[in-house]
């Protein structure tokens, strides 16, 4: 339940008392942490005996012998293609490093074929390079994310809009170039440790939020090892961690990760979750981010937390919350209260995520509304009153959900509150959550859509909404749905199996 906020801050003097709060990050200021091209292409050109510019981390002095081609499907399964260092040095030589990878990878579900798809056809998977780190998790690995692109052009492009991570560049590129807008996110990542035995998963450990005297956290033990290990794999890949701590159901965890430009915070929050789920398997355990294991305990969450930077200069307070928010903040938190419930189903994918944001349980609640530093708010306004770290947390976004489709339709929202600048109507909803609030109180705080109770409503929201449509894309928007519909379908208690048998599918699974 800690985060970020606690740490985007600004240095403070005995002699000059502020109320400014964290650490103060800027687009210009924060680094992704991956291994950069000109260190990779410089040792490439010096395997081809051209002199090139000093190495400064090639892949061989970092031990690298394998290099991960990963990509993230609709689903949220991190898929790879294992090449060695060698022919990866290959690959960059060619006009389009990359490999080719059938086109039903973004419409499979398991082994099911989602309907619209077909075996034929190839996509080009391009490289990054970008996005290289080494893998923390995995010695002797580092992984790279890509691109699809067409093999061969349609209609004269390569681009793949389908492709999670093309459409979230593209996105962020528009918000950059037509409304001079940048954003940097980061994420808490709550998970459970779970034992095997013969008679099922376990906990292995009692709940303790944040106790130094909880068994998961007392030395010599196996979990404390494993988040040890965590810090120190994502060190290795680069990656920021900023803390970590138990949180509130057996065996749950946090990790917090700082900021940065959304393709890369995505990129980053994919490697976290891959360092999270390696580190436990290698102790014998399984990491789990199921939204909701114990029905008498708290769920899972990934909240993001966004911050909002005007690149051509300060922004002006806003003329309704002039003390709080600027007029970009102000806009930004309008279209994403406005257009909350359409985004939930790339937020919260799963049947099972809706059992996590209840009412009453910390977790955002029900209700499309904003409030200062409220936890049962679905978007908390944090450090209201320091301006450079100032941020909002998204709180209905689970560990289920893919980060590219999460930050896209989560930025999507809020560029179109600044596009069109909208006016913020909907008022901190004060002391109360929503759902405390009375049918007139919350007509008078402006608090009027009700967020989906189930993915089902989730989908029909997010098909329903034009605006979300136009940015997003109507072709990303129906598929999506198409291959959600088909995952809810394989992921829900079967009539034969037990509750217990449909938990450990999909514990294997998430």
């Amino acid at each position: 339940m800690n985060s970020i906020k606690e740490t985007m801050v600004h240095a403070t003097t005995l002699s000059s008392p502020t109320i400014d709060f964290g650490i103060r990050y800027a687009p210009t200021t924060v680094s992704a942490g991956t291994i950069t091209a000109e260190a990779i292409l410089a040792r490439m050109h010096t395997a081809n005996g051209v002199s090139g510019p000093g190495l400064s981390q090639p892949l061989e002095d970092l031990g690298v012998k394998f290099v991960r081609l990963q990509w993230v499907d609709f689903s949220n399964f991190v898929h790879c293609r294992v090449l060695t260092t060698s022919h990866f040095y290959k690959l960059l030589r060619a006009s389009r490093p990359g490999v080719t990878v059938a086109k039903v990878v973004l419409g499979i579900v398991f082994l099911t074929m989602v309907e619209g798809f077909s075996p034929a056809g190839e996509y080009v998977l391009v490289i990054d390079l970008a996005s290289v780190r080494v893998c923390g998790y995995a010695p002797g690995h580092a992984a790279v994310f890509g691109y699809f692109q067409e093999k061969y052009p349609i209609g004269g492009k390569l681009d793949v809009p389908l492709c999670p991570r093309t459409n979230l560049r593209r996105i962020i590129k528009y918000a950059a170039e037509g409304l001079k807008t940048e954003f940097l996110v980061g994420f808490e990542t709550e998970f459970i440790l779970l034992t095997t035995t013969k008679s099922g998963i376990h906990p292995p450990n009692n709940h303790g939020w944040s106790s130094s005297r909880t068994t998961g956290f007392a030395s010599g033990t196996t979990e404390l090892k494993v988040l040890e290990e965590i810090a120190d794999a994502l060190a290795t890949s680069g990656i920021e961690l900023q803390m970590f701590h138990s949180e509130a159901a057996p065996a749950q965890y946090e990790v917090v990760t700082g900021p940065l430009p959304p393709l890369e915070a995505a990129d980053a929050l994919a490697h976290t979750r891959e360092t999270i789920y390696n580190i436990a398997s290698k102790h014998g355990m399984r990491a789990t981010f199921v939204p909701r294991l114990y029905a008498d305990s708290c769920g899972n969450g990934a909240h993001a937390h966004i911050s909002v930077h005007p690149t051509t200069g300060p922004s002006p307070p806003s003329e309704s919350h002039p003390s709080t928010l600027t007029t970009h903040e102000s806009r930004f938190l309008a279209g994403l209260v406005t257009h909350l419930p359409s985004i939930m189903a790339f937020t919260l994918p799963l049947p099972q995520s809706y059992a996590r944001v209840k009412d009453g349980i910390r977790s955002g609640g029900t209700w499309a509304c904003w409030g200062d530093e409220h936890r049962e708010a679905s978007v908390r306004l944090t450090n209201a009153h320091s301006p450079q770290t100032r941020h909002f947390e998204v709180r209905t976004v689970d560990g289920t959900a893919n980060p590219y489709l999460v930050l896209a339709g989560l930025i999507s929202a809020g560029i179109i509150g600044i596009r069109d600048q909208l006016e913020l109507t909907v008022e901190d909803c004060g002391e109360r959550s929503g759902a405390q609030l009375s049918e007139a109180e919350r007509a008078e705080h402006g608090i009027t859509k009700m967020l989906p109770l189930d993915v089902e409503s989730a989908r029909r929201y997010l098909l329903e909404d034009q605006k979300i449509g136009e940015v997003i894309g109507e072709e990303v928007v129906r598929t999506y749905v198409a291959v959600n519909e088909t995952l809810g379908r394989l992921r829900v208690q079967q009539e034969t199996e037990s509750e217990d048998a449909a938990v450990v599918r999909l514990v294997e699974s998430y």
